[in-house]
């Protein structure tokens, strides 16, 4: 057989987030040495920036309009077929532990198999390829296993967490907390050892230590942060002390510069800053972005690292579990998220049709087992999440399913070439509950991002944005109406074109908001 594979994720984290990746204030430590002894590619895209589109391209290698996930709320098929389902009848274990997401969270009439499994005991499979599943999502109220233990062994602490959606409402929440009032902040008063990402670790160390030594298997170990809110256990916060952090290059401190960056790109852009639309998921509908102030995306930052260095310390226990069985020389380990976070960028927090570094632009670093002997690289070549379930068939030395539309991650520089790799598609479609409307394509190649709109209810369809990342890495100066940029914004829109998917099916109606 093949070799073993721990694949692990996280959910909204910044490609700078990372040692490896430039980051300086976060400590980490474990994933910075997998990257010294694997493969780091530094234009890693998702094909969507929000969560079950995305993490439904991870688990079938298909484009959204394959597998139809086109929308938070929109359900991957029950029979939508999977990697997991490859490798499982290929003869691996297979397990995912932590958050899923491939159908709607909000689900009180428990219409979807992943929440009627969370509430049971019984985290058995098979579902979607797995053998053994564990669900978490941020907090301790909701549909998973995670929130089901901690209710009924630590009961104290089911309210510790910062409260997402305000019940009265079913809105999200948009009162602030911490420090600084921002918003989705809180004091969490929840034991380091109760909190949900040691508890992903542990349920995976568990379900490691049940194999035989000669299993091969493949662990999705899917950790719920550093996605909003941000509210690591106050024993931790004083990690970093958001009062001795320097602003992001992204946060433009004087409010008049903020608002005429803003005013050169697309209407959608200044319309949310200044609170008259709502067109991204998640952020609370009543939160006006010109509101944020420098204090406040200190304190989100801070946290935010806080719960970054808790997450590789956790992945540091996992990798010691694995090297007690013998099994580090056999395995492979690949590190990414689903997509990233504005986190201050542009006067905005959270995530929307907005397709800059900030949100496009992910951290992916793949670990090859020692045995395999693959040297540490560095891939500057444009690459997808849509390539992560090919590169788990290549792992484990069997075909490549037809139906996957992405292709093996090259392990250097030269294999990317040979690929000819040279662009990778991003897009978004969204019908937002208040009505509003937003699509945008975007392509990224050789160090430019160029992103055209259609027709919706704040478009006209002529709009677009296009960025040379080597003149301006902040993205602050949109030259899609640049005279001097016009042949070669031309080119970049035909490229899109010719290597955008067509949807060959329609598109499925959203069954809950997230």
């Amino acid at each position: 057989m093949g070799r073993k594979i721990l694949f692990i994720t996280t959910d909204q984290q910044r490609y700078d987030s990372l040692g490896c990746n430039g980051g300086t204030i976060a400590r980490t430590p474990v994933v910075d040495g997998l990257a010294a002894n694997g493969v780091v590619f530094r234009r890693a895209h998702p094909q969507n920036v929000v969560c079950m589109p995305s993490r439904s391209t991870m688990i079938t290698g298909q484009n959204l309009s394959t597998h139809g996930v086109w929308m938070n709320g929109v359900p991957l098929p029950a029979d939508a077929p999977t990697v997991a389902g490859v490798l499982h009848d290929s003869g691996y274990r297979t397990a995912i532990i932590g958050k899923a997401h491939f159908e709607p969270f909000l689900d009180p009439f428990l219409r979807f198999n992943e929440n009627r499994m969370g509430i049971n005991e019984n985290v058995e499979g098979p579902h979607r390829g797995f053998d053994h599943l564990e669900f978490a999502a941020h907090g301790a109220v909701g549909l998973n296993h995670y929130a089901r233990w901690l209710t009924r062994e630590h009961p104290n602490h089911v309210f510790s967490y910062y409260p997402a959606i305000d019940i009265g409402s079913l809105e999200v929440n948009p009162t602030g907390g911490g420090d600084t009032d921002a918003p989705q902040t809180g004091h969490n008063q929840i034991p380091r050892d109760l909190y949900h990402t040691d508890w992903v670790a542990d349920r995976t160390i568990s379900w490691l230590d049940g194999l035989a030594a000669d299993d091969d298997w493949f662990c999705w170990m899917s950790f719920p942060d550093p996605h909003h809110p941000w509210d690591p256990p106050a024993s931790e916060v004083g990690r970093v002390n958001w009062r001795d952090l320097d602003l992001p290059a992204g946060f433009t401190e004087d409010i008049d510069e903020r608002a005429a960056i803003l005013d050169t790109k697309p209407r959608h852009w200044r319309k949310w800053w200044d609170g008259e639309l709502v067109s991204n998921y998640e952020a609370p509908a009543r939160w006006v972005p010109a509101t944020l102030t420098a204090d406040q995306v200190r304190e989100v930052n801070a946290r935010t690292h806080v719960e970054n260095e808790l997450i590789d310390e956790a992945i540091g226990r996992v990798l010691g579990a694995i090297a007690a069985r013998g099994w580090d020389d056999d395995t492979d380990v690949i590190f990414t998220t689903d997509h990233g976070e504005l986190q201050g960028d542009f006067g905005f927090l959270f995530k929307g049709p907005y397709h800059v570094d900030a949100l496009m632009r992910i951290p992916l670093v793949w670990r090859p087992a020692p045995s395999s002997g693959v040297s540490a690289a560095a891939v500057e070549a444009p690459v997808g999440l849509i390539d992560l379930a090919p590169t788990f068939c290549e792992i484990a030395g069997v075909a490549v399913p037809e139906w996957m539309e992405g292709k093996p991650l090259p392990s250097s520089p030269e294999a990317a070439k040979d690929q000819g790799r040279e662009r990778v598609m991003t897009e978004w479609d969204s019908r937002h509950a208040t009505g509003v409307e937003v699509h945008l394509h975007t392509i990224h190649r050789d160090g430019l991002t160029c992103t055209t709109y259609e027709p919706g209810t704040v478009h006209e369809g002529n709009e677009g944005e296009l960025y040379d990342h080597a003149e301006d890495p902040q993205q602050f100066v949109n030259l899609w109406d640049d005279p001097s940029r016009r042949a070669l914004r031309d080119d970049l829109v035909d490229d899109l074109r010719a290597n955008t998917p067509e949807w060959t099916q329609p598109k499925r109606a959203p069954q809950a908001p997230v």
